[in-house]
């Protein structure tokens, strides 16, 4: 490729922090074979259809970038249960697998460079308890803490006793997820 592709690229990791589209890669006047090459070559990192990492700008990928990544792939997609909890400080190990959670008509293809668990959840409660976080790399729809200790009981999966342990000492918490048990027909938290 010719140099003033490699300065365009420069310029484009001066405007942009972190992700960039395909649409903006065009509008900056790259071209497809260029946006190809760029990847191979490792510049570009391939996150999701139509999305890129700047693989070879001076920061480095935050924390949180699965979640960003997930809703880039689907903006409608949630991070819940253990991911819900671990992202916003309740739990200190990550787990496995990011937890997402869409709707049941929700059919977008999820195809990311890490696991993934998926729960579809129907239309009724799905928006019950989201908060959108915006961080300078992107943003990305969870489930709050409250919400997130509900659904893990609802699919029987085990919360660890350190996480039940805050939520009962914190009394105003203990109240939002008995109001979520309520609302979402989950028995009373007490295990």
């Amino acid at each position: 490729m010719r140099n003033n592709t490699y300065l365009k690229l420069d310029s484009i990791y001066k405007k942009y922090k972190g992700y960039v589209g395909t649409k903006e890669l065009m509008l900056e006047g790259f071209s497809n074979r260029q946006i190809a090459v760029l990847a191979e070559e490792g510049y570009l990192e391939k996150v999701c259809y139509g999305y890129y990492w700047l693989a070879g700008g001076e920061c480095g990928k935050p924390i949180d970038y699965k979640c960003i990544e997930v809703c880039l792939s689907d903006p409608r997609a949630v991070i819940c249960m253990d991911s819900a909890i671990y992202y916003q400080g309740g739990m200190t190990e990550e787990p496995e697998y990011l937890s997402v959670a869409t709707q049941r008509t929700d059919r977008s293809l999820l195809n990311m460079n890490f696991l993934i668990k998926r729960h579809y959840f129907s239309d009724k409660n799905f928006k019950t308890g989201i908060r959108k976080r915006d961080t300078e790399f992107g943003s990305y729809n969870i489930y709050d803490v409250e919400r997130s200790v509900c659904d893990m009981m609802r699919f029987e999966q085990k919360i660890q006793i350190e996480i039940m342990d805050k939520v009962r000492e914190n009394e105003q918490q203990y109240e939002r997820v008995l109001q979520y048990a309520k609302l979402l027909r989950i028995r009373q938290p007490n295990s």
